[in-house]
Order: C-alpha cells, then structure tokens, then sequence
C-alpha cells in the first residue's frame, strides 16, 4: 500500500500534475509565450538532435512564441520572426519582452506618457515582463523596473 501511495505520488509530480514546475508549464495550448532559460539554446530544423542546427541564442530571456509542441520539442518564433524547434526543458514559463522599433524607448514611472521618465532602452534590450494595462506594460531590466508602451515590447499581448 506505502508502494502504490509514493507511486502515485511521484507519478502526479513528474507530470506536473501539482500546477506548478517544468512539465505544466510547457504543457499549454499554443501558441504561447515562453522565454529562453539557458545560455546556450540550439534552434534546429526539426524536432530531433538529428536535424541540422540553423541557429544558437546566446540570450537567456529572450522571449519566445511556442507554436507547435510534439514530444519534448517545441517550434518558436523569434522577435526576428526565425522558427524552429528547441528542446522544451530549455525554455522557461516566465513572461518576458524584448524592446523593438526605431529610437529609445520611454520607461516611465507610471503607466502615463506624463508619467516621469525613469530611463531609455534601445531596442534590442531583454527583460522581464510584468503586467499590462491600458497599452503599457512593467518592464525589468536588471532589476529597473518601470512601464513601457506595449507597443514597443515583443512578448507583451497574445501570443
């Protein structure tokens, strides 16, 4: 009976079947957001170590459009609009943005175009992406957190 119970129990956490952890969080309906969550990600032309590697991203959160899951690879897009599949256990649930568009950026103090500007961001700049309201987002870039127009994140909106 102690067998059948920790069984059970090991099986309903490896499957992410507690809501939290790798497996429920690569486990949604796409197309979804997701971000890199290592130093070093391959971007191969199919789902398989077999297949040729078109692209290395050497840019942990960086995020990532999911569009396509099948056994333990997933097809993405980047913000350049490049796709092919990584392995799923090197990406992370963890909402993240990528600035885009011409000129800086405006990071204000408040969701407001006469809100304080707090600082600039190229384009090009990862960070991590928080909640949006009224077209803009919180954005954190190393732990300078402030709102930019949702406009100018790639990640922000649906995917």
């Amino acid at each position: 009976m102690c067998r059948f119970i920790l069984a059970a129990v090991f099986t309903l956490f490896a499957i992410g079947g507690s809501g939290y952890g790798p497996a429920s969080a690569q486990e949604r309906e796409v197309p979804y957001w997701a971000t890199i969550d290592t130093s070093k990600l391959n971007m191969r032309v199919g789902p398989s170590v077999n297949y040729r590697i078109a692209w290395v991203y050497k840019r942990p959160g960086l995020p990532v459009k999911v569009i396509r899951v099948i056994d333990g690879w997933r097809l993405i897009r980047d913000p350049d609009g490049d796709q092919g599949w990584v392995v799923a256990r090197l990406l992370s649930a963890d909402r993240g943005a990528v600035v885009v568009g011409e000129g800086l950026a405006a990071m204000r103090e408040a969701p407001s175009d006469n809100a304080k500007l707090r600082w600039n961001v190229e384009a090009g700049v990862v960070g991590k992406l928080g909640e949006c309201e009224n077209d803009w987002c919180t954005f954190d870039v190393d732990g300078r957190i402030g709102w930019v127009r949702a406009e100018r994140l790639w990640g922000a909106g649906d995917p």
